[in-house]
């Protein structure tokens, strides 16, 4: 038996542990070695800048996501405020970001368990097919664990959460006994500096490992009292992810023996350090925290997975939801709360970013998979200043403050992590994206609003066009043609030109359509003039 209504379940501690469960992934294990490698000791600025760009977009996904408590929010608010054709666009933008992330955990799981097992890798750090094998198996897990209830998703996420705290702690305590402060004094390879702290936001995974924050938007119609719970989900994980983050950054950096940093430098570590923490540990001679750290490392990732692949299956079921996929995938198993049918293509689509491809090891894939999630964040501001423009009087238990500011820098600052994600990423990104907004505008439905939701859409062409010009005229893997600081200039600019084109394109009656919260808008019933059957 199949209905349409998803279950609430999760209270504010399971929605904070949601996030924390996602942040605390992969990234932890990783993302210390990999932005020391572009900025040296200047890559505490890079968390910090990281965790206020990621806390603006989640201070507006989180005004959105309490006065309109949707599954796969992400998917289902540029559809309510522009129409169908951009709905379809940022759908395609979050098939690709939501189940890319569980395929790059099992990555992570496989890399580090190679430790133990070397048949999972080939030498450069690749899957052998015993790997594949174990990545698939990993994900078929995850759907086990996802496919029975969403309480019993909640209790093994709280366990694995518990888990993934401790070790990170342990590992600052032990790697600051070690700390040689002189280590910060070794500079990053060039271009280092405000390039170096731009670049590591995408490359060395730092936005990556702060992305689990959306995980309370994409729950909220399984949420308690999401009104209230959502926004303080949001900025506790983002607080408590980036206090542990910037902790094992620089525990990380101070332990690294002086006589390894001197010989090979911060980006030549790479090459040491195939399993970063745990090869630290074993220079150190600290074997129980090698075995720690290795146990972890399969466990944490795998955790994150679990998660991720959840919230794939909560986008897709948005995406059917606004009609662009079959309605089997829309549907919820009345018995268990799941959109099973969601869950089922999750799997299949994450089974397919573990195949080969040049993006295979964890470092490759992680510029990708993090410029995809922020196109599926871009519109979020936009959607907010239309709704301030055209729904004033909805209620918002949680109100952007200065909205008229935060909105377009949060639109700006998504644009910018975009470009810093660099040429090699966005060529194959934004021509997807561009290419499904042609497609939809040819082969889409041509029904009455058509002609309505392509006047609301031309914005967001336009956009992904300049952007990709600007990545390959710039100098963030592109041809420098556009010198710095010029280029990311004309970036903010065209940004802030792109913001209010949309925001003023928008749909002068948002279509909200109803779901099982009807006290989202003002006056607490749902009006008439707001829903759409």
């Amino acid at each position: 038996m199949a209905t349409t209504g998803l279950k609430k379940r999760l209270g504010l501690v399971d929605l904070t542990l949601l996030g924390i469960g996602s942040m605390i992934g992969s990234g932890w294990l990783y993302a210390a070695l990999n932005s020391s490698g572009y900025a040296g000791a200047n890559t505490g600025w890079a968390w910090i800048l990281g965790a206020i760009i990621v806390l603006l977009i989640g201070l507006v996904y989180a005004e959105l996501a309490s006065a309109i408590p949707r599954a796969g929010g992400f998917v289902r608010y540029p559809n309510y405020s522009h129409g169908n054709i951009v709905g379809f666009v940022i759908g395609v933008s979050s098939l690709l970001a939501y189940t890319s992330t569980a395929g790059v955990e099992v990555e992570a799981v496989r890399q580090y368990a190679m430790y133990w097992w070397p048949a999972l890798g080939n030498a450069d750090g690749g899957p052998t097919g015993l790997g594949f094998a174990v990545q698939i198996g990993l994900l078929v897990v995850f759907f086990l664990l996802n496919y029975w209830s969403v309480s019993f998703f909640g209790r093994v996420n709280t366990i694995i959460t518990t888990f993934k705290f401790i070790v990170p702690l342990l590992a600052i305590v032990t790697l600051l006994m070690y700390f040689h402060a002189p280590n910060l004094d070794v500079p990053p390879p060039p271009p280092g500096g405000a390039h170096g702290v731009f670049t590591s936001l995408t490359g060395a995974g730092i936005v990556f490992a702060y992305l689990g924050f959306r995980q309370a938007v994409d729950f909220a119609s399984e949420a308690k009292n999401p009104q209230r719970n959502v926004p303080l989900a949001i900025g506790i994980a983002i607080a408590v992810s980036f206090v542990i983050y910037i902790a094992l950054q620089y525990a990380f950096m101070g332990a690294v023996p002086a006589n390894l940093l001197s010989q090979h430098g911060w980006d030549g570590l790479k090459q040491v350090f195939q399993s970063p923490y745990a090869d630290l540990a074993r220079s150190l001679g600290i074997t129980w925290l090698i075995n720690l750290i290795l146990i972890d490392a399969v466990i944490s990732p795998a955790g994150t997975g679990n998660i991720y692949l959840a919230g794939a299956s909560r986008v897709l079921f948005a995406w059917a939801r606004n009609g662009h996929l079959f309605k089997v995938f829309g549907e919820v198993d009345a018995k268990s709360g799941v959109p099973r049918g969601a869950l089922w293509l999750s799997l299949l689509l994450a089974i397919a970013w573990t195949l080969p491809s040049e993006f295979q090891v964890w470092g490759g894939l992680i510029g990708a998979v993090t410029s995809a999630t922020v196109f599926t964040y871009m519109p979020g501001p936009v959607t907010l200043g239309a709704f301030r423009r055209h729904l004033p009087d909805m209620k918002r238990p949680f109100r952007l403050p200065l909205s008229a500011i935060l909105s377009p820098l949060a639109f700006v600052a998504s644009t910018l992590l975009i470009y810093w994600s660099g040429w090699s990423v966005n060529e194959i990104l934004i021509p997807i994206l561009i290419i499904a907004w042609v497609g939809y505008a040819i082969f889409g439905k041509k029904n009455a609003q058509f002609a309505r939701d392509l006047g609301c859409a031309w914005w967001l062409l336009i956009y992904y066009v300049v952007v990709l010009i600007l990545s390959a005229l710039g100098t963030f893997g592109g041809n420098g043609a556009i010198s710095a600081p010029l280029d990311m200039i004309l970036v903010v600019v065209a940004s802030l030109v792109c913001y209010f084109w949309g925001v003023k394109a928008s749909l002068n009656v948002p279509e909200i359509t109803e779901e099982e919260d009807e006290n989202a808008l003002a006056g607490g019933k749902v009006s008439d003039k707001y829903v759409s059957e």
